[in-house]
Formats: structure tokens, C-alpha cells, sequence
């Protein structure tokens, strides 16, 4: 499955990428703590620790260890849940390799039995937006996205 990256606008990027799974495995992909450490990150990067409280005002963190004993965390706020549908929520980075706190939006669309998950980041300017564009997450992304294709088929619906 081939993932799209753009810049929207002038301080979006969109991320568009199909999966050949129903919308309700790939939800509990996204959204629980036992499987997200299964797939989410570029490849020789592991999540080592994962908290989600998955509601509405709820706090979810993810701190991943790397090549050479690199480390990174993240977290931030649900904004808005509709469950198999629909997950906004903000981001920012402990290091602060992308400035500020992004907001997310991922839309799940099924058709067929596949799935297609839509997610916009709206970073704080285009500036910032160019930062994380330039960076490796398109590939690291693209890997996770790899790894979670196999998680999906590990699952029951």
C-alpha cells in the first residue's frame, strides 16, 4: 500500500493511506496501548512505554527508544472521539524537534472491507510545518505503517 505526503495549505500536511483491513481492527490499532507498541514508529525505534486514556480531555504519551540509545517521547490531548470514525488530538514533542504542539485529525473510511485512514496535522506556522516535512517522518511513518499491515492481520474483527 503506497502512503501520500503533501503540505496543505499553509500550515497542514495530509497523510493519506489505505490498509486492507476493516475500519474496527484498524481503530484498535490506533487506539489501544497492547497494540500501538506493536507497529507505530520507524524501523530500530520501539515503543517502550504507552499510555492512552482514550476519551475526550484524556492524555496519551508514547516514549520510543532507538538507534544507539536514542529516546524520544511525545503526548498530548483527545480534542474529539467518534469511535471507528474519527480521532483528534494535539502533539508535542518533549525534544522539541517539530516546535509547539500540532493538531491531528485522522478519519477512517471504509469501503469493501478497506480501510483508509486520513490523517492532517495543522502545525502553529508554515514554518514549523517545513520543519517536520523535511524531517525522516515520512519514511518512519511509512515503516510503522509497513509493521502495522502485518499487526492487522494478526486480528480477529
Amino acid at each position: 500500500m503506497t502512503l501520500t505526503v503533501e503540505a496543505l495549505g499553509e500550515t497542514e500536511i495530509i497523510m493519506i493511506r489505505p490498509f486492507d483491513a476493516p475500519r474496527s481492527l484498524l481503530w484498535a490499532a490506533l487506539t489501544d496501548p497492547g497494540l500501538v507498541p506493536r507497529w507505530l514508529g520507524a524501523q530500530g525505534w520501539q515503543i517502550v512505554r504507552c499510555e492512552i486514556d482514550l476519551r475526550v480531555g484524556g492524555a496519551w504519551r508514547y516514549v520510543s527508544a532507538g538507534p544507539g540509545g536514542a529516546e524520544m517521547a511525545h503526548g498530548g490531548i483527545y480534542r474529539e472521539i467518534v469511535a471507528e470514525s474519527r480521532l483528534v488530538f494535539t502533539e508535542s514533542y518533549d525534544d522539541q524537534w517539530v516546535a509547539g504542539e500540532s493538531l491531528t485529525t485522522q478519519i477512517l473510511d471504509e469501503h469493501a472491507g478497506r480501510t483508509t485512514l486520513t490523517t492532517t496535522i495543522t502545525y502553529s506556522s508554515r514554518e514549523v510545518r517545513d520543519v517536520a516535512l523535511r524531517s525522516p517522518m515520512e519514511r518512519g511513518v511509512g515503516e510503522g505503517y509497513r509493521r502495522l499491515d502485518a499487526v492487522l492481520t494478526t486480528l480477529k474483527p
